[in-house]
């Protein structure tokens, strides 16, 4: 009886260390899981922003190519109605002008872009939430405005460059 008494005893303790141990390891995964939530608040808008302000260049930069294409189109059009007789000049006058305005808001959305890619840092007030969360908030309005000018200039290339004079 007393290896059964003993065996009885030993099979308790270990069941109540495994309990111990099951009921330690929940407790630790729910506080640790209670603080990475937390840090995930504050973390998850400077980096929601961030993706944000990510993403809009990348829509910009993935037509900077484009852009510089077409200040090189407009500019050979430009040219070339300059090398015209003067007839075919002054038929072309209003047509010219049209490229000479888009020329320059192209020329903007570029400056504007670079300038902006050349400010920005990405690394601005890591150590200080609330203040990334200002920068970055500043920074998408910048950057939604430098691709949304040069989309519309893009956009507006297109149309002009199709027209007939």
């Amino acid at each position: 009886m007393r290896k059964t008494r003993t065996s009885t005893l030993s099979y308790m303790k270990k069941r109540c260390a495994i309990l111990f141990l099951f009921a330690v390891t929940i407790m630790t995964a729910c506080n640790n899981s209670a603080e990475i939530k937390n840090n995930e608040v504050t973390k998850t808008k400077a980096d929601s922003l961030l993706d944000e302000v990510d993403d809009g260049h990348a829509v910009a930069m993935g037509k900077m190519g484009k852009l510089n294409r077409t200040q090189q189109q407009v500019s050979r059009l430009i040219d070339s109605i300059s090398k015209l007789p003067a007839k075919a000049r002054e038929a072309a006058a209003p047509y010219k002008t049209k490229l000479e305005n888009l020329q320059e808001e192209l020329r903007t959305a570029d400056v504007n872009m670079n300038q902006w890619m050349e400010s920005f840092n990405m690394d601005s007030a890591v150590n200080n939430t609330e203040e990334r969360i200002r920068y970055l908030t500043t920074e998408k309005i910048k950057v939604d405005k430098v691709k949304e000018d040069l989309l519309n200039g893009l956009q507006k290339a297109d149309s002009v460059l199709k027209a007939k004079f």
